[in-house]
């Protein structure tokens, strides 16, 4: 089987942020049983099984293993698999009605009830540690505590929301989540039955997720989002009797407020200007300001309030000592980046120094540029728009973008280092394409500077179409 994705690369960044007990299982239905003689390392079972103890297998001791129908202990999992079919004292009732239902005729429903491939299409199943790059799965099955569960939730829901809907058909739960999973193309939460837990040896505190593989990219791309906005595993507790307030976003209590100092004496339309280290974002913004959008300039900003005498640069000197000073008394900016590069915790802090002035300052250059002109089209330029989470401030954001590739080239260039040290800076950095899916307007700066001007002007007649804010 071929191997198309890096699977080993994506599962263990998942693993390190949702701190798994248990290894992310690949799951891949087989149309012909020879199949499974190409996966590397495969083991067949020696005895009869059930579905639950392969799964556990691999999940716990990181093994490979594949089977038929015939390998199963009762035909109850390989029907669910579409190895086989539903046998009559089953779809009577007859089955469930012994241990899990009152009456036949509940029995009866239940097993109507119960999701499962169709047969016909498939002859065996295989099960693998994602980790190891077994092979394209269909699916991913991930057991996590409630805690862990939710934010993969969360994290399948950062982009391209949608309400997940989740089901239990009681006994037999592995049909939640492989064939409705397998069937409908969307995550299937579930809880794992009775027989998993005696059989599969699924603890009390698990629950379990089974995802198409297609969406663990997603799923990750979400997660790390939530990461930097300071959402993580473990979660942190508050405190049931502290004063919650001071624990929560600013945003939660004084959206309002903010809105409205960024909205200024008037209705202007806010412009987020962002991209990737090189892209081009100055040129860009340096054009829009010739066709009239005033610039507010963060990077600007940022370096004038850590200005010596400032109240920013006071506190950061008292937490982080005056080693992060210049002999002239100014901030050594690079020194500050070391300390913070690899240290989410001191960046956080730093962060609470530099942002609320950095705010204000914005706020007032809104404020004097509407006084002029109210209806006015402002751009905000903002490296990190997306990394800080400042896209709800805006009315559209333009992510101004390049190859990788050429970004490497153009970071060596301006900055007089090696073309492996700009693509280390670029891997410790948030990729463009993480960017774009952010972008009201995307704007391709891979050109000479006459085209980038022509698609400027394009973006402006844009931009002058959009309706103001009520």
């Amino acid at each position: 089987m071929e191997e198309k994705n890096d699977w080993g690369k994506l599962v263990r960044r998942l693993e390190a942020l949702m701190r798994l007990k248990y290894f992310p299982v690949a799951v891949k239905m087989l149309k012909d049983r020879s199949q499974l003689g190409k996966v590397p390392f495969l083991r067949r079972p020696a005895n009869k099984v059930t579905l639950c103890q392969l799964i556990g297998q691999v999940r716990s001791f990181d093994w490979t293993v594949g089977a038929v129908a015939d390998d199963f202990l009762f035909s109850t999992c390989p029907s669910i698999l579409g190895l086989c079919e539903v046998p009559a004292t089953h779809k009577d009732g007859s089955f469930r009605s012994i241990v899990w239902t009152a009456t036949k005729e509940d029995g009866r429903k239940m097993e109507a009830s119960i999701p499962r491939i169709s047969t016909g299409n498939y002859d065996a199943v295989v099960l693998a540690p994602l980790a190891y790059n077994p092979f394209e799965p269909d699916m991913v099955l991930i057991y996590a505590n409630p805690a862990q569960m939710m934010l993969l939730i969360n994290s399948l829901q950062f982009s391209r929301y949608e309400v997940m809907e989740f089901y239990c058909v009681g006994e037999s739960s592995c049909s939640d989540g492989i064939a409705r999973c397998f069937n409908t193309g969307k995550p299937s939460l579930y809880i794992p039955c009775y027989g998993e837990r005696r059989y599969g040896h699924a603890q009390d505190e698990d629950l379990a997720m089974a995802l198409p593989a297609g969406l663990l990219q997603k799923a990750l791309h979400g997660m790390e989002a939530l990461y930097r906005r300071g959402v993580r595993y473990p979660i942190s507790f508050a405190g049931i009797e502290t004063d919650l307030a001071p624990q929560f976003p600013l945003s939660y209590e004084k959206l309002d407020e903010i809105l409205s100092k960024a909205r200024g004496k008037g209705k202007p339309l806010l412009v987020g200007i962002t991209g990737g280290i090189a892209c081009g974002k100055t040129t860009v913004s340096a054009v829009l300001e010739k066709l009239g959008a005033p610039l507010i300039d963060f990077d600007l900003i940022a370096r004038q309030v850590v200005e010596p005498g400032s109240d920013a640069l006071a506190k950061i000197v008292d937490y982080f000592g005056k080693q992060v000073l210049e002999p002239d008394g100014r901030l050594d900016r690079k020194a500050m980046s070391k300390i913070v590069f690899n240290d989410l915790e001191k960046r956080k802090k730093l962060e609470s120094f530099t942002h609320p002035p950095i705010y204000d300052a914005f706020f007032r250059q809104v404020e004097a540029i509407t006084q002029k002109n109210p209806g006015a089209i402002i751009q905000v330029a903002v490296p990190l728009l997306i990394e800080l989470n400042l896209v709800y401030l805006f009315d559209t954001v333009v992510v101004v973008h390049i190859s990788a590739e050429e970004q490497a080239i153009r970071l060596a260039k301006r900055d007089a280092i090696s073309l492996q040290e700009a693509e280390n800076i670029l891997k410790a950095q948030l990729p463009i394409e993480a960017k774009k899916p952010y972008a009201g307007f995307l704007l391709d700066n891979e050109c000479d500077l006459e085209t980038t001007k022509k698609r400027v002007e394009s973006l402006w007649e844009e931009l002058q179409k959009l309706e103001k804010p009520a």
